[in-house]
Formats: structure tokens, sequence, C-alpha cells
């Protein structure tokens, strides 16, 4: 299971990557943070 979280969070400091390459950094953190926020909705409603 290990290995599996290490390759999440390698793609993802890839894309965080990616997205300064392309200057479009604050699109990038806006979907994560409301991907985030919508997780925890969906989390508390299937509860």
């Amino acid at each position: 299971m290990a290995f599996r979280s290490f390759l999440y969070k390698l793609a993802r400091l890839l894309g965080d990557v990616n997205a300064v390459k392309k200057g479009q950094v604050g699109r990038r953190v806006a979907r994560r943070t409301t991907g985030r926020g919508l997780g925890r909705l969906l989390g508390k409603l299937f509860r």
C-alpha cells in the first residue's frame, strides 16, 4: 500500500510542476480545493 501512495504523491507533484510550467497554478489550486471540499461533503452525506 505504501508504494501506491508514493505513486499518487509523485503524480500530484508532477501535475504541480506541469501547472507551473504552463502558468496555470491558480486554476490547479482552485480545482484541488474544490475537489477536497466536494469529497468532504459527499463523505458526510453518505456516512
